[in-house]
């Protein structure tokens, strides 16, 4: 980022005023004017920056972040900043008042050679804006949008804004960037000359080599080698032509200058050879070229391909010959040039001919085809239907170049389908169901009917079936439908599913570790306590699963409801098994998500955060199908699974699931650990074609396992994953310590004169109260709590209830009523309390049980040793962290993170 002295370069650089440069300077300083939001169907993203060092917002995935991997990757930006102060706009409206609109653009953006605010939009978006603001939004002759009122503001200042719509977005470019984005970093390992160099000389020998092929040939190189060469420029390809992730199309050069020189000499050569070669599509109505004569596709079978061509009739070629002939360069793309392209109605009556359709065709193709040659055919055919076919194929012929088509049955066209009832009456259903029937009311269709008769009596019109208008309903239905009678929440069951992030984004990624999903569920069925055998109720379980290959990468099971300790503790377990987190985490709209431990979490370790839109279940679908999928095949056979539950009046104390329940949560999260890891693992998913490991497997190979990304699993990443308050320091007060949520913690490193009175950063253990941690003289230093007796291995949750409980005790003796540790620990030791806490004791119990297996610590269990993680030894006092280890104010910038409050 530039300093003021870079920054006052800059700005006489561009010859820039003064009060323009304290514009910037106010821009720079300022946080994001807003927190976006996930709402109509956009999917937000937290991205953290590391060009910025902090973390950039992006309302939609489709447009805004495209816009911020272009500005991360591009050394002409300098710095870039989300959300800047509104500025005013002032235009005339569509009926020619003028409108003074408070506008907060999406980005302000510091070029070299520039200097600007800029708004991003979809193109569909930007033409309806355009309809109802003609004077805010215009498109030009070139096709670019401009916001002239905006212009119009930055212009006072010499700063230019921008309008920038979705249709000049690279979606290659995008995906590529992102599957490089793990080798553009400065960490990422240098390749060893001796590797680099027989790459090299190997791609020099063969230029344009494919880069399946050299992934496959290039020894000893690892596919983490090639990658890294290719985003270091020391290998060439057009990452904005096609996706790295699609190895068997890229090809590979020694540099650009190469490249070019290869694709002057290839488009040369298919000149004087009468055309460039084109992919082959086999699709039906394509093109294909093959011995130098044009074949049109008929029909992709599951085993052969049916190519059609004017005078030759047809003939099916396995998929083996064909791909064959197509790697030969035998059969080319197109054909379009030696004949004209196929009509839309040559198509369409391809599209609709059935599988039994195109085999009668190709047998009278065999037939007409012998007839013209003048051989003899099966005397069992009537020769007027032969005459009749080969007519057809004539006709055919001359109307749509391909006499194959004549020879189609067309099921479909027989049959009377006109319409029998008058236009009146069509018009006047239509317009009568949309106002009646597509309402809040709900009418049911027989009282909407009888309203129609009457309405189409009066007017003197001819009134259809009840048959038929229910069929008319019948056609309406659908999203829009259900909008108008049940709502948007209903509807949604009917909206097309969103696999992910659309053409933004590969349908599950291009690699594993691209795409994470954090979900939780309640899982069916009831635990009881292994000490006491009461039952405790349903746990929660939250899952890490891996879209590209529905791997499940962590599970964590706890009583507790969600909250930002599950997605913490989740994201520990993911790295201690597999070292590292994904690169995107897709998460709902639940507090426990939007939380400044999460954010900052996923910030310090390089992880962009994916807010699904809201009430949109259908966006989380791999995770929920995962949910219904652990629950089918492994809770519903256990005892005291709850699936009676759903007609709870006819479940009787006999077959009550709370009788029959034997499951402790320590037993369960073992054994749903080794279903989630090693059954489900390794079965295989029709979707995949192979298990999610195998899947997984394989695309490592392919896309590399990216060392540079691991974390280790050591007593620093522990404590990252504890939560802080909202300001994340405290002040040590003398002979007291810091104060963390109502309690005082304690450590001798606070005797220290210079430490006293100075604000330190704090982390607090949500599952042990008596004990907290501050980072005093570089190092973290474990704090005792005033009252660790008694509120030793009671959880953040516990004290909360207590407090709570509290708080209600004394609201009628006192307006104002200020907690107190003292105060707190008697209420917990009190009789009072014992009702309040007992059950959720009990189950704070059965969560640090289970917290010993996710530490790793079998040897005992005792609950504060274990309800970290950390080590505990009374002769360790201070968790030494590495001299490097990043401070709040590194991981992100405070002014940022504190626009966002705690939840």
């Amino acid at each position: 980022m530039l300093n003021e002295s870079e920054l006052s370069q800059l700005c006489r650089q561009l010859s820039l005023s003064k009060q323009a440069q304290l514009v910037i300077e106010g821009i720079r300083k300022s946080p994001p004017a807003r927190r976006v939001r996930s709402a109509a169907g956009n999917v937000s993203v937290r991205y953290p920056s590391r060009k910025m060092g902090m973390v950039i917002q992006a309302e939609s995935h489709k447009v805004e972040l495209a816009r911020i991997y272009e500005m991360e990757y591009d050394d002409k930006v300098l710095e870039y900043y989300d959300q800047p102060p509104a500025i005013k706009l002032t235009y005339q409206a569509k009926s020619g008042r003028p409108i003074t609109a408070v506008h907060t653009p999406d980005f302000f953006v510091i070029q070299r050679d520039s200097i600007g605010w800029e708004e991003l939009k979809t193109e569909e978006g930007l033409r309806q804006q355009a309809e109802d603001k003609p004077h805010r939004y215009v498109q030009g002759e070139n096709g670019h949008w401009c916001c002239p009122p905006g212009e119009r503001y930055a212009g006072q200042w010499g700063l230019y804004y921008h309008v920038r719509s979705s249709a000049e977005i690279n979606w290659v470019l995008q995906r590529n960037l992102i599957f490089l984005e793990d080798y553009l970093h400065d960490e990422t390992p240098r390749v060893k000359e001796a590797v680099a160099q027989a790459v090299r000389s190997l791609v020099a020998r063969t230029p344009g080599i494919k880069l399946d092929e050299l992934l496959k040939y290039a020894k000893p190189a690892s596919s983490d080698d090639i990658y890294a060469l290719i985003a270091t420029e020391q290998l060439y390809v057009n990452i904005g032509i096609v996706p790295l992730a699609e190895a068997e199309r890229m090809p590979v050069f020694i540099n650009e200058e190469i490249a070019r020189a290869y694709a002057v000499m290839v488009e040369t050569t298919s000149q004087r050879l009468g055309g460039a070669p084109r992919p082959v599509e086999v699709a039906i109505g394509a093109m294909v070229t093959w011995d130098g004569k044009p074949w049109m596709v008929a029909n992709t079978g599951e085993t052969t391909i049916t190519l059609v061509a004017g005078k030759e009739g047809f003939v099916e070629l396995p998929h083996a010959t064909f791909e064959t002939l197509v790697r030969q360069s035998k059969i080319i793309g197109g054909g379009e040039q030696a004949r004209p392209g196929i009509s839309p109605e040559a198509k369409d009556l391809l599209t609709r001919a059935s599988v039994e359709e195109l085999q009668e065709a190709n047998r009278r193709a065999e037939i007409v085809r012998a007839a013209l040659a003048g051989q003899s055919i099966d005397s069992t055919i009537p020769k007027r239907r032969v005459y009749y076919w080969v007519s057809r194929y004539r006709q055919a012929e001359q109307r749509h170049g391909y006499g194959y088509l004549g020879l189609l049955r067309r099921h479909y066209q027989k049959g009377n389908r006109t319409r029998k009832l008058p236009a009146s009456t069509l018009a006047m259903m239509d317009q009568f169901i949309e106002a009646n029937y597509e309402t809040v009311k709900q009418k049911n269709r027989r009282e909407v009917y009888g309203e129609f008769v009457l309405e189409c009596q009066q007017h003197g019109i001819l009134p259809p079936s009840y048959k038929r208008f229910a069929q008319a309903i019948r056609k309406r239905a659908g999203y829009k439908q259900t909008e108008k009678r049940q709502g948007k929440r209903a509807a949604e069951q009917q909206r097309p599913f969103y696999w992910e992030l659309e053409r933004s984004t590969p349908r599950h990624g291009d690699r594993p570790f691209e795409i994470g999903h954090i979900d939780h569920t309640e899982l069916d069925v009831e635990l009881v306590c292994p000490r006491t055998g009461h039952t405790l109720g349903r746990p929660w379980a939250t899952f890490l699963t891996d879209a590209f290959s529905r791997r499940l990468l962590a599970v964590y099971v706890t009583f507790d409801p969600p909250s930002y300790r599950s997605c913490m503790m989740v994201l520990r377990e993911c790295v201690r098994r597999h070292g590292r987190l994904p690169q995107f985490i897709v998460v709902d709209g639940g507090a426990e998500f939007q939380g400044v431990y999460f954010e900052t979490l996923l910030a310090l370790y390089g992880c962009a955060k994916k807010k699904r839109p809201s009430a949109r279940p259908r966006f989380g679908s791999v995770c929920e199908r995962l949910f219904g999928t652990s629950n089918t095949e492994f809770i519903h056979n256990l005892a005291g699974n709850t699936q009676m539950m759903v007609n709870v009046r006819q479940v009787t104390k006999s077959v009550n699931p709370k009788e029959h329940a034997v499951w402790t949560l320590g037993r369960l999260h073992v054994r749903l650990c080794e279903w989630a890891y090693e059954v489900y693992d390794t079965i295989e998913q029709p979707a995949l074609g192979q298990s999610p490991r195998a899947e997984f497997a394989l695309g490592l190979m392919q896309s590399g396992t990216r060392p540079q990304q691991l974390i280790p699993y050591d007593e620093n990443f522990k404590m990252m994953t504890l939560p802080t308050t909202s300001k994340g320091k405290a002040m040590v007060q003398p002979n007291h310590g810091v104060k963390i949520n109502y309690i005082y913690y304690w450590s001798d490193a606070f005797r220290n004169p210079e430490v006293e009175k100075t604000r330190v950063d704090i982390r607090y253990d949500p599952f042990d109260a008596g004990l907290a941690y501050a980072y005093v003289d570089g190092r973290w230093v474990r704090c005792i709590s005033e009252h660790y007796a008694i509120f030793k291995g009671r959880s953040e949750r516990e004290i909360k209830l207590a407090s709570a409980a509290l708080r209600k005790k004394y609201q009628r003796h006192a307006q104002q009523f200020t907690l107190t540790a003292k105060q707190l620990a008697d209420f917990i030791t009190s009789v009072e309390a014992e009702e309040i806490l007992l059950t959720q004791r009990l189950r704070d119990t059965s969560n640090k049980e289970v917290l010993v297996k996710l530490s790793g610590d079998q040897s005992n269990g005792n609950c504060d040793q274990v309800a970290v993680g950390l080590a505990t030894d009374e002769h360790a006092e201070h968790i030494k962290l590495a001299e490097n280890a990043p401070t709040r104010d590194e991981i992100n910038d405070q002014d940022h993170l504190e626009v966002y409050g705690e939840y």
